[in-house]
């Protein structure tokens, strides 16, 4: 699992995901002049083929990562064979990710091309219709194991330890992706918590993570777009730090995935398939 690191004397934010800047912290009624670690936020542009398509903005750390997921999660690539690469390049004021893909992806996505402007948080911004907010998405696939309450508190502890960026920043979300008994395989984080589940749906697929054999956190409400990107990677449980919307518990019923809010500690709550949970028949 890739550590976050300090930036080097000079090192710019196209290269680290933190940077220091002066503050004024006031405590004990007295202020105190010092140095704070923050996250770094910048535009990044998001080419296909040269064709610019989205500008998120985004941490600028895994971004060959957070290229591959969002390709996957946004439908604009049906398998990972499609997507050939992807390469960073600082471009003030911001980074522009160029990406390739295979003529027919990209014959496909010129098809229904749009520019999406994106800020943070924003899964939606440049949609044009209703149809493309509410896409269509292949059943999940169930998996062979059900999800013991001990294994998700114990995935949710160490996914906050591993937060390195949001303990020194305290800005930014993540997302985590856990073995069945709890375990943490993989971690990455972002001013945005969409960009943070892109980038750990690329990790997985980078690193042949079989989405069947575990689960998902995120330290997120579950929105509707955090859903459909999980389902999207074959994602079968989702648990989210806080609590999910409406219209996020009606796709996931609709495509077989267990949805989990206010995941915190050894409490939760389950809204969809709660079956995949063991004890959930006691109720």
């Amino acid at each position: 699992m890739e550590r976050v690191r300090a930036p080097a004397d000079g090192e710019g934010p196209s290269l680290a995901a933190s940077l220091e800047r002066d503050e004024l912290r006031w405590g004990a009624g007295a202020p105190r002049a010092g140095r704070a670690a923050l996250a770094v936020e910048v535009p990044v542009a998001l080419e296909y083929n040269g064709v610019s398509h989205a500008v998120m903005l985004a941490t600028p750390s895994d971004l060959e990562d957070f290229a591959l997921g969002f390709s996957l999660s946004e439908g604009i690539l049906a398998t990972r064979g499609d997507f050939l690469g992807a390469e960073a390049r600082e471009d003030p004021p911001g980074i522009t990710v160029s990406i390739r893909i295979a003529a027919g992806a990209f014959a496909a996505l010129k098809e229904r091309r749009r520019t999406l402007a994106g800020r943070t948080g924003c899964g939606l911004c440049g949609t044009e219709s209703l149809q493309q907010v509410l896409r269509p998405i292949a059943p999940v696939a169930e998996p062979a194991w059900r999800l013991d309450p001990r294994a998700l508190s114990r995935a949710l502890g160490e996914m906050r330890t591993a937060q390195g960026l949001s303990q020194a920043t305290g800005a930014t979300h993540a997302a985590a992706w856990c073995a069945a008994d709890g375990s943490l395989l993989a971690l990455r984080e972002d001013v945005g918590r969409h960009n943070a589940l892109d980038k750990l749906i690329g990790a997985m697929l980078r690193s042949r993570l079989e989405p069947a054999a575990g689960f998902a956190c995120i330290t997120s409400r579950a929105s509707v777009e955090m859903v459909q990107k999980a389902a999207s990677a074959g994602i079968a449980l989702l648990a989210a730090v806080s609590g999910p919307t409406t219209l996020a518990v009606d796709t996931a019923q609709a495509c077989g995935l267990t949805l989990v809010g206010f995941a915190r500690g050894e409490s939760f709550a389950a809204y969809s398939h709660p079956g995949r949970i063991r004890g959930a028949g006691a109720a």
